[in-house]
């Protein structure tokens, strides 16, 4: 098998973490190199329901999201692993499409809030749209179950 590149799509929640991790063990084990994707949707792309962003809100949006990945990037290079954090506006599956496409990925791990019901269908799933429109294959990583729940 070869993964010189696996994309890593990041939103900051538990199934996004769980994903990175999946995806480190398999960048360290296959000598791959990981892109750790961030996209952010702008208040332009729902107007007329909000307010549109300035020029200077949307830099200031990915420089925290940037800073934020930081410690994402640190624990990639602590295991040996080569790692470009990227944070890009726009809708997420596009975004992850392009990339994966622009840097020649052989693989996306991307965790999954795993919403059924009412909630999937109107929340959609970034992941299902991926796995639709991605040049690569898509491994989906689900959060753990929790006893009981």
């Amino acid at each position: 098998m070869q993964l010189d590149q696996i994309l890593v799509p990041f939103d900051f929640s538990a199934g996004a973490g769980l994903a990175f991790d999946e995806a480190l063990d398999l960048a360290r084990r296959y000598g791959g190199k990981l892109t750790l994707l961030h996209a952010f949707v702008l208040n332009e792309q729902v107007y007329p329901y909000s307010a549109v962003m300035t020029e200077e809100e949307v830099d200031e949006a990915r420089d925290a999201a940037i800073g934020a990945l930081e410690e994402w990037r640190d624990r990639a290079e602590a295991a040996g692993v080569s790692i470009d954090v990227r944070v890009a506006p726009g809708m997420p599956s596009e975004n992850i499409a392009a990339v994966a496409k622009e840097i020649g990925a052989d693989l996306i791990v991307m965790g999954t809030h795993g919403r059924t019901g009412l909630a999937h269908v109107l929340l959609g799933s970034v992941t299902e749209r991926t796995l639709r429109t991605a040049p690569c294959p898509v491994m989906a990583v689900r959060p753990h179950e929790t006893p009981g729940a």
